[in-house]
């Protein structure tokens, strides 16, 4: 635990929130600033700042939580889909230090948009990416 972290401080109780699934390694609430109807966090029990300090076992269980919550979102809400996302550092908009996935329905007519504009890339630029990322 992090003394300083509003989600560890969800976890132990002590700050409020609106839980809609756990297990023993991970933790699911409804976010209070929610993009969509239904906008979900899913976090590990354990603190990390993000998922390059998470546990393989906390990963596991806070993707396999955020899964079946994606499943639930689109059944029992009528979202038309889902976003699943984790942001990684302020730049990337990360704004709670400790690992969460964002599950966020998606409906036909909802306002969100893609945050950038997709074009075709330079095929030299990306093959010399991927050199440096294989």
């Amino acid at each position: 635990m992090s003394e300083n972290c509003i989600f560890c401080g969800i976890v132990a109780g002590t700050i409020p929130s609106t839980q809609v699934a756990s297990d023993d390694r991970a933790i699911a609430f409804m976010d209070i600033n929610p993009a969509t109807r239904g906008h979900l966090l899913v976090i590990p029990r354990t603190h990390s700042t993000d998922l390059r300090e998470a546990s393989a076992e906390d990963l596991t269980a806070a993707t396999l939580l955020a899964q079946s919550l994606v499943g639930r979102v689109i059944e029992r809400l009528d979202a038309d889909g889902a976003n699943l996302l984790s942001c990684i550092g302020a730049d990337a908009w990360q704004s709670v230090f400790h690992t969460h996935l964002h599950v966020i329905p998606r409906y036909k007519d909802d306002p969100l948009q893609l945050p950038w504009h997709p074009t075709s890339g330079d095929l030299d630029e990306i093959n010399a990416t991927a050199a440096k990322l294989t």
